[in-house]
């Protein structure tokens, strides 16, 4: 630790905020913790910018957050079709949904989450110092989240995220409270990350170490008269975890970046599950036929139209275009023969080509997701609902029209 440079007690906007000053390798890390939504944390970076000299600033953000808030519209240059053919579909929409969350947060308490760390960004822009984003990537952050918990328990985190798109009531007061003194992403899945020790140490435990490495990481990178002092925002629920590893950790920092930046391997089982599934359904249909021909035909007949019945409606239930719900019925009982892209991806992409996203479907997404009305209106919202009804419906489709199959044949 080390004296602070400025009397926090002769700065009314520093009285009472969590600073820690930590020294490691030659550089002074002053850490300031924040709350995401509040005025006061807001006017304590920019008094630290003040009244302190720094070499750089440092902030609880990754690069796709830190776009978001400099460019509100960075959604426009999205592309699609690319998000739907790499597989990333459930990681915008659930960006989408912790925005929606935001903005409830917003209208409510009258401060955008995050203000804070946009302060210290436009601090570092108008004084020409460096600026560190030291957070890992918040798709990478959900994906470990996800893939930290058991099978049920990402029941309740998908019926946790589907809520908070239809939940129309205020948010209460002491989650507010909590925000002011932990994390947005924390606060999201709070009930969850409360219960679960994975899931608090991938939202909360592993960033900490993430960014105490990564804030030793780009020291080591700055020249050695440049960097001497950095200021560092991050949220005051990370403050406590932070400083201790910074002056702990001794791994190689680059080896520490690289490690907890992996996204979790996809799990083999549930595709070998799904296919094994499919595979008894086609041998019950060759049995079938076996039998006789009608028996069979009917075996057939029942396996096109439940699951091309059910991705329809999906696709229905989206407000799909007929030619997209068309694409859902002939994409979904093929599905088998055609391993790549989804019955929903196949139908999403169609309704990509008949109604393009308009520019202004970009720039009120934000705010449309934040109502389940707007799911339905923006035209990129509903592509991605799409998507996902199409594809729950294929599955319900295929175990439907198993069950069916196996009693025609008992």
């Amino acid at each position: 630790m080390s004296f602070p440079e400025t009397d926090p007690s002769l700065l009314p906007a520093l009285q009472g905020q969590p600073i820690e000053r930590v020294q490691r390798d030659g550089v002074e890390y002053v850490m300031l913790g924040t709350a995401h939504v509040s005025r006061i944390s807001v006017d304590a970076v920019e008094a630290l910018l003040a009244h302190e000299s720094f070499d750089a600033v440092a902030v609880e953000l990754c690069e796709s957050r830190a776009l978001g808030m400099r460019d509100p519209l960075a959604f426009k240059q999205m592309d699609l079709f690319k998000v739907i053919r790499d597989g990333k579909t459930g990681m915008v929409a659930a960006s989408l949904v912790l925005g929606a969350f935001q903005k409830r947060l917003a209208d409510q308490s009258g401060i955008e989450p995050g203000a804070e760390m946009k302060a210290a960004m436009t601090g570092a822009e108008q004084r020409g110092l460096p600026l560190w984003l030291i957070d890992r990537e918040v798709g990478t952050t959900l994906k470990r989240a996800w893939h930290s918990v058991g099978f049920w328990q990402r029941f309740g985190l998908f019926g946790g995220l589907l809520a908070s798109v239809f939940e129309r009531e205020e948010i209460a007061l002491h989650e507010i409270e909590k925000l002011k003194q932990g994390d947005l992403l924390e606060s999201a899945f709070s009930e969850f990350a409360s219960q679960s020790k994975p899931l608090f140490q991938s939202l909360i435990g592993e960033r900490d170490a993430f960014m105490a490495a990564r804030l030793r990481e780009e020291a080591s990178r700055s020249a050695t008269e440049t960097s001497r002092r950095v200021l560092v925002v991050v949220g005051a629920g990370h403050l406590k975890g932070l400083s201790a590893l910074l002056g702990e950790q001794q791994d190689d920092p680059a080896t520490t970046v690289a490690e907890l930046a992996k996204s979790p391997p996809k799990p083999r089982w549930p595709k070998w599950l799904a296919a094994s599934l499919v595979l008894l359904v086609f041998a019950a249909i060759a049995y079938a036929f076996h039998q006789n021909t009608a028996l069979g035909t009917h075996a057939l007949l029942t396996w096109i139209l439940f699951t091309g019945g059910f991705a329809a409606v999906g696709a229905v239930t989206a407000g799909a275009h007929p030619v997209s719900i068309l694409a859902a019925f002939i994409a979904a009982p093929i599905k088998p023969f055609r391993p790549g892209i989804p019955a929903g991806g196949i139908s999403a992409m169609a309704e990509l080509w008949v109604r393009r996203p308009r520019v202004a479907d970009f720039e009120s997404l934000r705010d449309d997701v934040a109502h389940w009305t707007g799911w339905w209106k923006n035209r990129v919202a509903r592509t991605l609902l799409n998507f996902f009804l199409v594809s729950v419906g294929t599955i319900v489709g295929e175990y439907t029209a198993g069950i069916h199959i196996f009693r025609s044949l008992v």
